[in-house]
C-alpha cells in the first residue's frame, strides 16, 4: 500500500515528538527498571551465559538499567542480550547506551533485530523466503574503553539505515520490516571466551532466563490478540527457571482523570493482567505444562511513576509548559490517536482540565501493573 494514499489516521505510537517528550518528562523507564530489578534475585543462570530478551527496547533506558543491575549481581557471568525493535531511531538510541555496558561488563553480547515477536527470540523468520533474505551483521568491537566502543558504534549508522527499513502492513497498518535484520555486537578481545555465547545464523539461541515485555502492544487490542501475537511466543522462549515480566498501564490514576474530562467514558485498558494470564494459560498449558502464571490479581504488582515537575510548579500557578507536558503524558499513556487529540486541542479546555487534575492531586502520576510467567526447573 502506498503510504501517501493510506487513509488510516496517524497512530499515536509513531509520533516521535510525543514519545520523546513522554520519556524525558516522566519516570516510567526508571520505574520499570526498578520493578524488573526486584525480580533479579530469583534468576539462577546456567552456563554458558545469562540470556535476556527485551521485547521492545525503545530508547534503551530499561535495557541499560537492567544490565547495570545484572552486572551487580553477576559480575563474572557472560551475558547474551537480545533486543527487538522496529524503530530505527530507537535502535540508535539503544546503541548509544551500550558503550558503557561493554566497558563495565566485557563479556557481553548484544543482539538487535527487527523481526516479529514470533521470530525475534529465535532470530529466525517464520517464512522460508524471508529466511533467505536475513541481513546478519556481526561487529567485533576493538579497544578497551567506552570511548573507543562509542566511536565504532557511531559508525554503524549506514548499516542500520539499510537494515531497519520498514513498510506499512496493509493488513494491520503497523510498521513491518522490509528485510529481516540481525546485528550482533561484542568485544573482540573477549571473542574466544564468548564463542559459545555468540549466536550464529541458523542456530537459534537457547531459552531465556529473563524476558522483558514492557508495554509491548496497543492497549485497546483484545486479550486474544495480545496473547496470540505477543505473549505466547515470548512465554515459549523461556529457559528452565526463566521469568517473563510483562508490564502495562492500568488507567487507575490521575492521568486517566484528565482523559475522561475530555472524553467521558473512555476505557482504553480493558485487559488486566489476570485476564491475559488466564488466556495465556489456556493456550499453553497442554503443550507447556511447566509454566506458572500470576492469574490471581493479588499476585500482580502495581507501581507508579510521575511527571517530573518542581514543587512550586504544582503548588503555585501551573505554567503552560507543565500543563502541556502533563497533557502529552496523559494522551500518550491512554494511546489516543492524533486525530482525536487535534480535535480536543482546538480550544483551551484540555489545558484547564489538565491543570485542575494536577492542582487537586499536587502532581501527576500513572499506575502500571506487572505480572509474571515462570518456567519451572
Amino acid at each position: 500500500m502506498n503510504d501517501t494514499t493510506d487513509p488510516r489516521p496517524f497512530r499515536f505510537f509513531d509520533n516521535r515528538e510525543k514519545y520523546l517528550l513522554f520519556v524525558t518528562t516522566c519516570g516510567e523507564k526508571w520505574a520499570i527498571g526498578e520493578r524488573i530489578g526486584a525480580d533479579l534475585c530469583k534468576i539462577v543462570p546456567e552456563p554458558p551465559a545469562l540470556r535476556m530478551f527485551d521485547a521492545g527496547t525503545g530508547d534503551g533506558t530499561v535495557m541499560a538499567s537492567v544490565l547495570r543491575q545484572l552486572h551487580g549481581r553477576f559480575p563474572t557471568v557472560p551475558f547474551l542480550v537480545v533486543g527487538k525493535e522496529i524503530s530505527l531511531e530507537d535502535v540508535r538510541l539503544t546503541l548509544d547506551k551500550l558503550p558503557d555496558r561493554f566497558s563495565e561488563h566485557p563479556q557481553t553480547v548484544v543482539v538487535l533485530t527487527n523481526m516479529h515477536y514470533r521470530e525475534a527470540p529465535w532470530l529466525c523468520p517464520a517464512d522460508d523466503e524471508a529466511r533467505q533474505r536475513v541481513n546478519w551483521s556481526e561487529v567485533a568491537l576493538e579497544g578497551h574503553t567506552a570511548h573507543e566502543f562509542d566511536l565504532q558504534i557511531a559508525g554503524l549508522h549506514q548499516t542500520l539505515a539499510d537494515g531497519w527499513k520498514v513498510r506499512t502492513s496493509p493488513k494491520t497498518g503497523n510498521p513491518v520490516y522490509v528485510e529481516p535484520t540481525v546485528l550482533v555486537l561484542y568485544r573482540s578481545d573477549h571473542r574466544f571466551a564468548l564463542d559459545s555465547v555468540i549466536p550464529r545464523f541458523g542456530e537459534p539461541p537457547g531459552g531465556y532466563d529473563l524476558v522483558i515485555a514492557a508495554q509491548p502492544y496497543r492497549a485497546r487490542h483484545p486479550a486474544e490478540l495480545k496473547v496470540r501475537h505477543v505473549l505466547q511466543p515470548l512465554a515459549k522462549s523461556l529457559a528452565k527457571g526463566g521469568r517473563m515480566i510483562t508490564i502495562q498501564s492500568t488507567g487507575q490514576d490521575p492521568g486517566m482523570e484528565i482523559i475522561r474530562k475530555i472524553w467521558p467514558g473512555e476505557e482504553p485498558f480493558q485487559t488486566p493482567g489476570p485476564m491475559l494470564m488466564q488466556e495465556l494459560r489456556l493456550r499453553l498449558e497442554a503443550d507447556f505444562p511447566e509454566r506458572e502464571y500470576s492469574i490471581d490479581s493479588e499476585l500482580s504488582s502495581f507501581f507508579r511513576f510521575s511527571l517530573h515537575v518542581m514543587p512550586n510548579e504544582v503548588t503555585e500557578n501551573i505554567g503552560t509548559s507543565t500543563r502541556l507536558a502533563a497533557w502529552n503524558a496523559a494522551v500518550y499513556v491512554a494511546q489516543i490517536d492524533d486525530e482525536r487529540i487535534t480535535d480536543a486541542m482546538s480550544d483551551g479546555a484540555y489545558l484547564d482540565a489538565t491543570a485542575d487534575v494536577i492542582g487537586r492531586h499536587g502532581g501527576l502520576w500513572f499506575v502500571d501493573e506487572s505480572f509474571l510467567v515462570v518456567r519451572r526447573k
